[in-house]
């Protein structure tokens, strides 16, 4: 079989299109490449929809834990510390035996059991807890100038957070938020080594690391080919959160545009 032709049969088999069982001798290396990368649609899939979705919740967490309203408050502080206190593989394992508790209650929590939603709602809700925080104390460290110049000039609730403290808090917030990013979309590496499995063997791009890991008994082709991918997706990432970060601080001179900057995280 020519790479070509396993190209056209294994490329989109992560999501069910193209050949229905996977190689079981003879493992070549495009074989390894295009399935790894065929499995990294799922890891995109997860990364972008939670990320999208989570920043919104994650401003409003920020939002809530500054309110003057103790509930808000404390609902907001809770739900940060829970996320971002316990390991994200262990929400996945309480997640799934929780829907699956659900599903015998009310087939409509079917869905959920399955890794495309569940496994999402809990990347959501883990990174919406660390962006939270994260704008959170951007939030907490806008200037007073800014603030005093938009009374002066007359903005007040919704058009002075619009127009000033939003657009500040995202400047000063990017370059950690951009961070958060790259971790989170690493960490979707772990949905099908949690409780939702793979239907059919349709996991990422891990899941078929490991599968040719298994059964070649030589780890350092596949693994380092699923590094590689990660290391191509993370420089996409910071090439578009790049260009946000230029767009958001277009208004500085130029050398006082803060750079982008990748920093270890050592525990999620």
């Amino acid at each position: 079989m020519s790479c070509w032709q396993t190209v056209q049969d294994y490329a989109l088999r992560a999501i069910g299109i193209g050949e229905r069982l996977l190689p079981r001798e003879d493992f070549t290396l495009c074989e390894q490449v295009t399935l790894i990368g065929s499995g990294l649609i799922w890891n995109i899939y997860f990364g972008t929809l939670a990320l999208l979705a989570g920043f919104f919740l994650a401003t409003a967490l920020a939002l809530g834990k500054g309110a003057r309203n103790r509930l808000i408050r404390k609902l907001s502080e809770w739900f940060i510390f829970i996320f971002r206190g316990s390991p994200l593989f262990i929400q996945f394992f309480f997640a799934y035996f929780a829907f699956l508790s659900l599903k015998s209650v009310s087939p409509v929590f079917d869905p959920f059991t399955s890794a495309w939603l569940g496994a999402l709602i809990v990347l959501f809700f883990n990174t919406a807890a660390y962006s939270g925080e994260i704008f959170y104390g951007a939030l907490r460290s806008i200037p007073k100038g800014d603030v005093e110049a938009a009374d002066a000039y007359g903005f007040s609730g919704w058009p002075r957070f619009r127009r000033i403290v939003w657009p500040t808090m995202l400047r000063l917030a990017w370059p950690a938020y951009t961070n958060e990013a790259i971790f989170l979309f690493h960490a979707t590496t772990l949905v099908f080594f949690s409780g939702f499995p793979a239907w059919q063997q349709r996991g990422d791009a891990l899941y078929y690391a490991n599968y040719f890991a298994d059964k070649t008994f030589n780890p350092f082709v596949p693994y380092p080919i699923l590094a590689g991918y990660f290391i191509l997706l993370t420089l996409v990432i910071l090439a578009l959160f790049g260009l946000i970060n230029r767009r958001l601080n277009r208004h500085l001179p130029q050398e006082a545009r803060p750079g982008l900057k990748l920093r270890m995280n050592l525990i999620r």
